[in-house]
């Protein structure tokens, strides 16, 4: 089926939410648990299944679980417009940082990106798993071996990823290399080569604090990356939690400054 031609905008600086505005009869898709506020005149609908015309029900599971597989929830929501008029539905991401509106049909009407990017979109975009192409890039890519596929069989359709802290582009040319830290990629386009690089040296690999890997990139194609991935600031909470010691006494007092100074924090 064909997508819907949906409007939308994102508000927020850092903690962004996108507003899709639906005409009658019109309908979007999202992660469940994403919903922000809904007008009145929208209905909200869950289903195992991303497409409306019925494929069975062990269809319907199959669909879930490859889901379920990619980082997502078991089921998905979808919100009608039944009214009259224009109505407004929001999506709100889980975490800190920025959402990414993608039109597919500007990247040959598919993408990939990691698991649990997945927002919201028009319906009639698809997700699905996608296999990477190395058995390098599954042990140490990060991502395990499976990424998200978002596509629409018609080849166009809006989708909003979620990522953490800021979004950097890259339109990479042929033959044009990035290598990207592993939590830092967020989405890129299939015509982008995906493949996994040792960090160079002793010294860098023991004292660089960077892993032992990075993401190669190699163009020609579209490559989305998020400055703060969600694993690296929970571990810096983690961290900094009284359980691991991260407490410290007195740090609203003057004394507490001090400490701050000479510790460099």
């Amino acid at each position: 089926m064909s997508a819907d031609v949906i409007d939308a905008r994102i508000i927020g600086d850092d903690l962004q939410a996108v507003v899709i505005t639906l005409d009658p009869g019109e309908v979007a898709v999202a992660e469940a648990g994403a919903m922000m506020y809904m007008e009145d005149g929208v209905e909200m609908g869950t289903s195992l299944s991303m497409k409306q015309e019925s494929g069975g029900v062990f269809g319907r599971l199959f669909e879930a679980g490859k889901r379920l597989v990619t980082g997502e929830s078991f089921f998905i929501t979808f919100f009608a417009n039944t009214a009259a008029d224009r109505r407004d539905v929001a999506f709100a991401a889980p975490s800190p940082g920025h959402v990414v509106p993608i039109e597919l049909g500007e990247h040959a009407g598919r993408i990939l990106c990691q698991k649990d990017a997945f927002l919201c979109a028009a319906r009639g975009v698809e997700v699905d798993i996608a296999f990477t192409r190395r058995l390098g890039v599954g042990f140490f890519g990060g991502e395990g071996f499976i990424l998200q596929r978002l596509s629409s069989p018609d080849g166009r359709g809006q989708v909003f990823c979620q990522a953490g802290g800021s979004v950097v582009r890259r339109d990479l040319g042929a033959g044009e290399i990035v290598r990207v830290d592993t939590g830092c990629l967020v989405a890129f386009e299939e015509t982008v080569d995906y493949a996994i690089e040792f960090v160079p040296g002793i010294k860098n690999k023991i004292f660089g604090g960077e892993g032992l890997f990075y993401v190669k990139m190699t163009g020609p194609g579209a490559v989305w990356m998020q400055t703060l991935p969600f694993s690296r600031l929970a571990d810096r909470i983690i961290a900094s939690a009284p359980s691991r010691g991260g407490s410290q006494k007195g740090e609203g007092s003057v004394l507490g400054g001090v400490w701050r100074m000479i510790d460099g924090r």
